[in-house]
Parts: C-alpha cells; sequence; structure tokens
C-alpha cells in the first residue's frame, strides 16, 4: 500500500515525521508537503504561477514545494505518483480542525483532494499549538490505515481526526461527532495607527454542542468525523462508530 503524507505546517514540522515513521510499518510512504508553514489556506491551488518541486534528501519519494497543500496533493496525483496512491493522511497539525474550521483549513484541504481522487483520506489534528504530543495521534492513524489496508474502510472514506493533547492514559474514549457550529478564527482586532486588522485563530466564538468535534475534545475523547457523506448524498457509514471503538481499544492495549 502507498500512502501520501501531506500538511500544512511546512515540511519540517515533527508531526509530519512522526506520522510518517508510524505509517512506514503500514505501507510505503512518500511525502509531498509545503516548504513553509501554510495554515489557513484552506483549498487554494496556485493557478498563475508555476510551482516548484524540490527532491528532499531525507529520502526517495520526499518532496517539498512551494505551493499550498492542495498544489501538493494535485501534483502528488498527476505527476509524481501517478502509478497510483491508496491513502492520503494530512498532518499532523499543531491545532485542532473542528467546526467550521474545517472550511479554511489548509490540512482538511490536503486530504480533500485526495478523497476526490477516489482515494481514502484522513486529516490528523492534535488540540494544542504548544508542547504537543504526536505520539498517540501517530500510533492512531496508523491503526486506522492498517483497516485501510485490510479493507474495512471504503474508498470514500474522508476522516477529520483530532485529539486532546493528553498522553493515551489521560484519554477518555473515542467518538464519531458532527462538526460543532464554531470557529477558532472568528475574532478580529485593528492594530492601533491604523496597521489594519488582525485575525485572532486561537480565540473561539460559537457553540460546542453536544455530539460534536469540538465537544469531544472538551470530554478529553478523541473526535472522528467523517466528512461530505451528506454532501453528496450517502449516509454515514454505519460500521465506523464500531470500527473506531475497535482501533481505540487497540491503541489502549498497546500503552
Amino acid at each position: 500500500m502507498k500512502i501520501l503524507v501531506t500538511n500544512d505546517d511546512g515540511i519540517d514540522s515533527p508531526g509530519l515525521w512522526r506520522v510518517v515513521e508510524e505509517l512506514r510499518r503500514v505501507g510505503e510512504v512518500v511525502v509531498v508537503a509545503p516548504q513553509d508553514e501554510q495554515s489557513g489556506v484552506g483549498t487554494s491551488a496556485n493557478l498563475h504561477r508555476a510551482i516548484n518541486v524540490l527532491p528532499r534528501a531525507a529520502g526517495k519519494g520526499i518532496y517539498a514545494t512551494d505551493g499550498t497543500p492542495v498544489d501538493c496533493v494535485l501534483l502528488a496525483f498527476r505527476v509524481l505518483f501517478p502509478e497510483g496512491i491508496d491513502l492520503v493522511v494530512s498532518g499532523i497539525n499543531k491545532g485542532p480542525n473542528t467546526g467550521y474550521d474545517v472550511f479554511i483549513s489548509g490540512t482538511v484541504a490536503g486530504a480533500l483532494i485526495g478523497y476526490f481522487h477516489g482515494t481514502p483520506s484522513f486529516a490528523v489534528s492534535v488540540d494544542a499549538y504548544e508542547g504537543v504530543n504526536f505520539e498517540v495521534a501517530a500510533r492512531l492513524t496508523a491503526l486506522f490505515a492498517d483497516r485501510v489496508k485490510n479493507g474495512d474502510l471504503p474508498r470514500a472514506t474522508f476522516l477529520n481526526i483530532n485529539l486532546p493533547n493528553l498522553s493515551l492514559g489521560e484519554i477518555a474514549g473515542i467518538e464519531v461527532t458532527k462538526l460543532s457550529k464554531q470557529s477558532h478564527s472568528g475574532v478580529i482586532k485593528e492594530v492601533p495607527g491604523g496597521g489594519g486588522y488582525v485575525i485572532l485563530r486561537h480565540e473561539v466564538v460559537g457553540e460546542a454542542g453536544p455530539g460534536s468535534d469540538a465537544w469531544a475534545l472538551e470530554q478529553r475523547k478523541i473526535s472522528v468525523t467523517p466528512l461530505l457523506q451528506k454532501f453528496w448524498g450517502n449516509k454515514v457509514n454505519d460500521s465506523l462508530p464500531h470500527l473506531a471503538s475497535a482501533v481505540f481499544a487497540e491503541l489502549m492495549n498497546k500503552q
């Protein structure tokens, strides 16, 4: 199985390399990621300039680009690995991608393009910007990747996974969730002296209702949100709650 890893924090992000390390036990891992941070670019693609692709010394199949996460995944499917990709993992992102933030998230957008190519895709984030615990997220992602490899998840799978920034023993469980009605980018402040405006992404606006992704994080639980199911007229896979519970049990058994 060939797994493409991308992100929006940049190719040198420790979260990316931690999940790469863990996924290598599941299959062949290739990387195409932005050279610099691209947080908040959403589904932006460069249509008016050339995108540079730079092989990295880290190994075969490792590339940085000066584009967005969407550019990276498009180049991976159409140019760099035209023989096919079996799974796309975008992350591991610093900071949550919950609620309305998924629509501006570069992390989620990277996974979205994989899904549009008919490939199972995961966006993975941890609810912290400092002192981020990537270990649990990486191990969980590999367990979900195993389910793709074994055929337990359909190709039409697009999951947005968020974890609390806790050790495995502190996490209270896993929930299959819906999007909350809130955003981390809803506060705008004016810069004194006519210096324009700043969008503050760390301040939350809105609410986290029961059963939502943000609610799950508040309960110290992992949130797994299937995206675009209703948009495409499909029902959420009825087996996903059971599968998520089985994955979490396996994760706990390996601590």
